[in-house]
């Protein structure tokens, strides 16, 4: 059988998902597992609140130092392709003053689902709210699911 160029085949397609810092914690906490075919990305900023989350749950007794840093450790070495360009930062700026956001933290999230993936996975019900006119949102379950 012959296939178009305009064609995809089911068994060869890969979903981008844009992770949130939740989900990227739960993932190298170990909560969650992805799909081989499933590729993720997710905004440079996520290093920095991950690591201040991770701090944070230390500093309140809710995991040791120890394992704080074994999990940034692991964020590390996840396939996840970190992006921060400035036509990342445009179309964020863009996206936040559209949602009248005071700051564009979760903008940088939205924008790059609309550059570079095909969904945003994030656990916060108010936020996927607020940007399914802009985005495909899918929860952390979509993860696990093969798309084979």
């Amino acid at each position: 059988m012959k296939w178009r160029s305009d064609q995809r085949v089911a068994s060869t397609e890969v979903t981008r998902f844009v992770v949130d810092c939740e989900t990227l914690l739960r993932i190298a906490a170990g909560e969650i597992e992805v799909a081989a075919e499933h590729k993720l990305v997710a905004p440079t900023l996520v290093r920095s609140q991950a690591l201040s989350a991770l701090y944070q749950a230390s500093r309140r007794g809710e995991i040791s130092a120890a394992e704080g840093i074994e999990r940034v450790t692991r964020i590390n070495s996840l396939k996840v392709r970190f992006l921060g360009d400035k036509v990342l930062q445009r179309t964020a700026w863009r996206v936040a003053d559209e949602l009248g956001w005071e700051t564009t933290y979760d903008a940088e999230y939205v924008a790059l689902t609309q550059l570079q993936a095909d969904s945003f996975v994030t656990s916060d019900r108010d936020l996927a709210g607020a940007v399914s006119g802009l985005v495909t949102t899918a929860t952390v379950e979509a993860l696990s699911q093969s798309d084979r």
